[in-house]
Formats: structure tokens, sequence, C-alpha cells
């Protein structure tokens, strides 16, 4: 999939939390301080792990694709089950010396949501940092909340598990950076489907949803698109890539939304292909 240049799809941008946000490193074991910590960064600053945010971005448009062919969103605790481990080795050894063969053979296993997101045999097209907290505007402050354990039997507070935790406030700004390399019209439109999800507070992250903690909102604010169509272009962008001029590759708001809307319908295209797929199977 990677073993030829085709596009490179850069997104920037401003994910805002909407209501306080926690995403825990674990139980603190300092004696004081939080009993739950919110992840931080080396200099004490929130943070919020790429792996966080592409894991619910993952888990909704799973939940999308499921409902239009099981087949194509695998659950990922399945794809390293023993019977798919041993499946992997007999294709390897079957196709010990040609890759080709063996890429081909192991891309039709792969599910829809895998070939974007990847799964143990193949790399994932969509790359997301770790969003930073934007420092100039961030004032140093973390929120503490009680929370106590309920006994479901008396429905009452259970003796001994008050705990709090603490939380990233309301109106905090994180950094986004986010890469697709090498993806299908229908693939980018996939994404597309998902960060509007977050555009528009529908995906929560974090700890505490069911309190209404998690909320956020992302704001798309540049998006560079590189898609060479001959040896040429190619050159000409590396060119500009190590001259430090790619403001060429850089989409204008119309040409964002030109570009959505051609990937959302490769994406719809796709998806009534797997729906018929369903019901001839079915």
């Amino acid at each position: 999939m990677f073993d030829v240049f085709k596009s490179r799809l850069e997104l920037s941008g401003t994910l805002t939390t909407v209501t306080a946000l926690r995403i825990s490193q674990g139980r603190s074991t300092e004696p004081i301080g939080s009993d739950l910590p919110v992840v931080k960064d080396s200099l004490g600053r929130p943070l919020i792990p790429g792996s966080s945010f592409k894991g619910a971005l993952r888990s909704r448009l799973e939940s999308f694709v499921r409902g239009i062919n099981s087949q194509e969103a695998i659950d990922p605790s399945e794809l390293v089950g023993p019977t798919k481990m041993r499946w992997l080795k007999e294709q390897k050894k079957l196709y010990e010396n040609n890759d080709a063969a063996l890429t081909t053979a192991l891309l039709k296993e792969t599910d829809l949501v895998s070939q974007v997101f990847g799964s143990p045999w193949a790399a994932g097209k969509f790359q997301v940092r770790d969003l930073t907290v934007l420092p100039d505007l961030w004032f140093g402050q973390y929120q503490e909340r009680d929370g106590v354990s309920i006994d479901r039997d008396t429905e009452t507070a259970s003796e001994g598990k008050l705990y709090d935790f603490q939380v990233v406030p309301a109106g905090t700004p994180f950094e986004f950076k986010a890469v697709v390399e090498n993806a299908k019209d229908w693939e980018l439109g996939l994404l597309m489907v998902g960060l509007y999800q977050f555009e528009n507070e529908m995906i929560p992250l974090g700890g505490g949803r069911s309190r209404g903690l998690g909320v956020v909102k992302l704001n798309l604010d540049e998006m560079m698109w590189v898609n060479p169509s001959n040896p040429q272009e190619l050159i000409d962008y590396l060119r500009h890539l190590m001259e430090g001029q790619l403001q060429s590759y850089i989409k204008t708001p119309q040409q964002i939304e030109d570009l959505k809307r051609s990937w959302s319908m490769s994406l719809l295209n796709h998806l009534t292909q797997l729906s018929t797929e369903e019901r001839i199977h079915a």
C-alpha cells in the first residue's frame, strides 16, 4: 500500500473541550494530589493521546459500517484470535517468496475499516499526532471533581469508596494534526464522515461520558492535498517540499467543501455496493 507514493492529505485544526474532559492516566501513587489525574505531557500540561482520538473515531465508523455489512467492520479483538493467526502463518508460508501476492491475499481478508485504520498485518493509512494544548491559551489550571462508588444492593454510597478525579476545564483548546497517505477516494470519504461527527460534537472522548464529560468540538483550519497524476507533478511537489513552498497545495474553503463532497459520494457508492453484497449473501 505504501511502496509507491500516490497521495497525501494533511489536516490541521483545533479541538476544543465543550465540557470538562477526563482522560485518566490511572490511579495516582502520590501521597497528595488527585486520586485519578489526567494524562499530561512532560511539562505538566494536559494531553490527548492520538490513540484516544483515533480509537473513538474508529469505533463510531465501525458502528456505521457494521449496520450495512457486518463483515466489513470486524471487532479488532477478533483480528488477533487463534484462527486468524493460524491463517496468517499459512499465508506467509504459502507466499514466502512473493510479497506482492501475500499483500494481495491479506488485503482480500482485511475488512473495510481496517483498511483505513490498520490491522495486525496492515499499517493504517490514517495517522493522528498526540493533541497538545495550545500553550498561549492554557492557564495552567485543572479542576477536581468528587466521585463515589455506589452499592448496587443498597443504592447508596459504598463505605470507604469516596475518591476525587481531575478534569481538564471546558474551553481548553488542543492542536489537531493528522495525515492520510495513499487513501482511496471512498476511504477519504469515510474519514470525512467521522471528522464531521467531531466537528458537530457527536463523539465524546475520555471517561465520565455518562456524566456529560468529554464533549469536544473539532474545527479544521487547513487542508493540504497532494495528489500527483504523473511523475512530473511528483517531481514538482518534491521541489516545493525542499524549498518550503507548499502554499499551492493548501486548499481554499470552497475547494475543501468540493473535495469533501466528492469523497463522500465515493463512500456512499462504495457502501451501496456493500449493502447489495450483504443482501445477496443473507
